[in-house]
């Protein structure tokens, strides 16, 4: 029954018991992005229950080594002349194969329930799909199209499915990314860029005791390195530039040879990017023998704020607030997909799943009271997106 005139699925229109048996299922398929027959088991299950929904259901085969994608739609595909609503979910995870029977299994406490990928984010895209089934469900359903995206890479950077994401989204009035909710049930409506860069630095081997000045130190060129990328960090600005990893050398008396670096980059806006990332790709060492390698980029592009994603989040606060709770919007470290269609201009709300903690850990679980007022305010949005 609705709340309030103007929200046409409450709370209480989700069958709770029903969604959660249902997640258990898809918890139970671990599919972590790498293990690509995994992933797509995980994608027969969804593909098998959006064909028992009657929805309209598209399956493209995976890029790049990665699981398929799946196109879910209510209504005509859309078009320039008739935009509908997007939904980016994924169903790969992190956790590895035997994560389930091993240290994460389904458990269930009063407030929580556990398992690997429940929260991200096996229990959101659940939603998704859940969500599309009640707003059919009320009167005539959406009059506009809408279309649920499913991809299999998400935890990888989602370069097999970007094109197909940024091809979803210049026929969307709107992107709703079912992420989880963040910090007690807040709403993303931004997140930094991202970009990675692997570092290679070639020195020249020689015996340490013996002949020490023929050799060239790729570690000592690569510690100065270190020093120049960890200068760019800006935390007031939102800038974060880590060098992750490091590695060099072959034993302790010889001069080292080659050394390897793994560099995460974290970006405010298109304007940081344009500051940093020319800084990292122009790094040089003094010594001519020494040789550097640099190789990587940008992999997700920085979603900032814009004045459309704020109507966007005011028009969900206030259906949040019909139902009950109050949406409280954030800017969040990490990336998701909402980063592509965010910066191609596409109003973008994200952490629209569940409330919960502990994603990709040991102790990731979801809070179950959450589920049910964040999947009727997903169908709300699917049936009025405001745009």
């Amino acid at each position: 029954m609705s709340l309030n005139p103007s929200v046409r699925i409450g709370a209480d229109d989700l069958n709770l018991p029903a969604f959660l048996g249902e997640l258990r299922a898809w918890v139970g398929i671990e599919s972590p992005t790498a293990d690509t027959p995994a992933v797509n088991r995980m994608v027969d299950h969804v593909e098998a229950l959006t064909r028992q929904a009657g929805l309209s259901v598209s399956r493209t085969p995976g890029r790049l080594g990665r699981g398929d994608l799946l196109t879910v739609r209510h209504g005509p595909p859309p078009a320039p002349d008739r935009k509908g609503v997007l939904v980016l979910a994924h169903l790969d995870t992190v956790h590895p194969i035997g994560t389930l029977a091993g240290a994460l299994p389904w458990k269930e406490d009063a407030a929580r329930i556990f398992g690997p990928g429940i929260y991200d984010m096996k229990s959101g895209a659940l939603m998704a799909l859940e969500a599309l089934k009640l707003a059919r469900a009320a009167g005539q359903g959406p009059q506009h199209p809408v279309t649920i995206l499913y991809v299999s890479d998400e935890e990888m950077g989602s370069r097999a499915s970007r094109q197909t994401i940024e091809q979803e989204a210049d026929n969307a009035l709107c992107v709703l990314v079912v992420e989880p909710a963040r910090d007690g049930g807040k709403i993303v409506t931004a997140r930094r860029g991202s970009a990675i860069y692997d570092i290679t630095i070639k020195g020249r081997a020689a015996h340490a005791g013996t002949r020490p000045q023929d050799g060239r130190s790729a570690i000592r060129a690569a510690a100065r390195l270190v020093l120049e990328l960890e200068a760019l960090n800006d935390p007031a600005a939102g800038i974060g530039v880590s060098v992750g990893t490091i590695n060099g050398g072959t034993t302790r008396n010889t001069i080292p040879a080659e050394c390897r670096m793994q560099v995460d980059v974290r970006l405010p806006d298109a304007a940081a990017t344009g500051v940093i990332i020319p800084k990292i790709e122009a790094l040089r060492v003094a010594d001519p023998d020494i040789e550097i390698e640099i190789e990587g980029g940008v992999t997700r592009p920085a979603y900032a704020s814009s004045q459309a994603g704020e109507r966007l989040f005011s028009h969900a606060a206030d259906y949040a607030r019909m139902l009950g709770y109050e949406l409280e919007a954030m800017t969040s470290g990490g990336g998701s997909d909402g980063n592509f269609t965010a910066a191609l201009g596409i109003p973008t709300l994200d952490g629209l799943g569940p409330d919960g903690e502990g994603a990709h850990t040991l102790v990731e679980c979801i809070f179950p009271c959450s589920v049910a007022a964040r999947t009727a305010l997903l169908a709300n949005l699917m049936l009025d997106p405001g745009f």
